[in-house]
């Protein structure tokens, strides 16, 4: 287990992203369970999916932190691309911890639209690597993918597995975070974390996801897609999962210390955060298909087989996805623990309840 060297408590951090799914319940997390902190929330609220649910999630940040006196929250809309502005936020705030979580995210949409992802992605985290030089932090923490294992045959994938053949450009810009984060945890002493997410899940989640997407089109009577004729497996990661283990590792930044040669060791980690039980496709339709119904999203006797369609694989896609979480556990004691069952009921309840009340 790793000592904690980061106190967040009076702590002023920067979310980026925090009007996105993980983000914005990393803020709530925080808000609930640490003393006296500041939080400066940074976002473009982009229109890649439904604004109004980035919107949703921004209020509802709103209102909890007026309850918690002590602490304070500020949102800050702009582009992570913008040099100047992410400059002007790390003068002002001298943030002791960043967790860098906004991104262009989803696989399919960087085959129409790669502009996007290089100017968020890698422009974007250039400057947060560039502010986090010039006004040192405490430890900077970062979102990469379960995506930067490519075709990977070996499994589960461990973060000491090479990760050289990405099989998309989401995943060769994620790849890119690692490295650039290394150069400058080397260059300029920098301590920083990698976090590879595991197929991400929960209430008010992404659209763009294929539950989220499953049910969308499932209340309209349209037909879903199984890709790879159902043979794919995810490691579905319930978001409050992933949020514990972020924050964990907020706390425990890598020690600054010097090699044999005199010069500074690259004080940089990182670690899959993942569920480590890879569940297949078929078994996870029919799991959010019985908890749509109970959730009254759906009607009882609605016929589930009329449609569903098994489709070859997409491109980018990759068959599974399997997180080997041994040193999160180790350094964190830590791993993942909602069950696909639970994760998919919390979600259609709060589906049911945002969009059909």
């Amino acid at each position: 287990m790793l000592t904690p060297n980061v106190n967040l408590n009076g702590a002023t951090v920067l979310v980026t992203g925090a009007a996105g799914f993980i983000g914005c319940n990393l803020v709530k997390e925080l808000l609930n369970t640490v003393e006296n902190i500041n939080i400066v929330g940074f976002d473009s609220v982009n229109d890649y999916y439904d604004v109004s649910i980035k919107e949703y999630r921004l209020a509802e940040l709103d209102k909890l932190a007026a309850e918690k006196s002590g602490s304070s929250w500020t949102f800050v809309k702009g582009n992570l691309a913008d040099k100047a502005l992410i400059d002007s936020l790390f003068e002002k705030y001298h943030f002791s911890v960043v967790v860098n979580l906004a991104a262009q995210a989803g696989v399919r949409y960087s085959i129409t639209n790669p502009g996007a992802y290089i100017e968020a992605n890698v422009v974007g985290f250039f400057n947060i690597l560039e502010a986090c030089r010039n006004y040192p932090v405490e430890h900077l923490v970062y979102a990469s993918s379960s995506s930067v294992y490519g075709s990977n045959k070996k499994i589960p994938y461990s973060t000491e597995d090479k990760v050289d053949n990405p099989v998309s450009l989401y995943a060769a810009t994620k790849k890119s975070n690692e490295l650039m984060a290394h150069a400058y945890s080397k260059l300029y002493n920098i301590p920083s974390t990698g976090l590879r997410f595991f197929t991400v899940y929960g209430p008010a989640g992404r659209p763009d996801m294929a539950y989220f997407g499953f049910t969308n089109k499932l209340i309209r009577g349209q037909t879903i897609e199984i890709f790879n004729y159902g043979n794919c497996k995810r490691d579905f990661t319930y978001v409050d999962d992933i949020v514990e283990g972020v924050k964990r590792v907020m706390t425990a930044a890598p020690e600054k210390k010097n090699g044999e040669d005199g010069l500074p060791v690259p004080p940089y980690r990182v670690y899959n955060i993942g569920n480590n039980n890879p569940e297949n496709l078929l078994d996870f339709v029919q799991i959010l298909s019985e908890e749509l119904v109970a959730a009254k999203v759906l009607p009882e006797d609605f016929d589930f087989e009329a449609h569903k369609k098994l489709v070859p694989m997409q491109p980018g896609d990759v068959p599974v996805t399997f997180a080997d979480v041994s040193d999160l556990e180790r350094d964190f004691g830590f791993k993942p623990q909602t069950s696909l069952r639970e994760g998919l009921r919390r979600f259609a309840q709060w589906y049911h309840e945002f969009y059909q009340k």
